[in-house]
């Protein structure tokens, strides 16, 4: 499954990384995150456990907030705000 990153709205983004593992998830947010201005959200897909962790603490690192965290089976929708 390709990766995807799409605008859904004025300051909304969509990216989709089901499919991939360690540590391309993180590495995709981060390139698309650094694409966004500040107060843009980015809806997050990914179903690769491990990249939770790095993720939220890539987060945290660079003032970026996570809004919500769902899981839905193995599938992880979130919403970050960029800082």
């Amino acid at each position: 499954m390709a990766m995807k990153f799409e605008k859904k709205g004025e300051g909304e983004y969509l990216l989709d990384m089901q499919g991939y593992v360690c540590p391309h998830p993180q590495l995709y947010t981060k390139k698309s995150l650094e694409k966004l201005k500040a107060g843009d959200v980015l809806e997050l897909i990914f179903d690769n456990p491990s990249s939770s962790e790095s993720i939220a603490a890539m987060c945290e690192n660079v003032g970026n907030e996570i809004t919500s965290q769902e899981m839905d089976g193995g599938k992880y929708t979130w919403k970050i705000k960029k800082g």
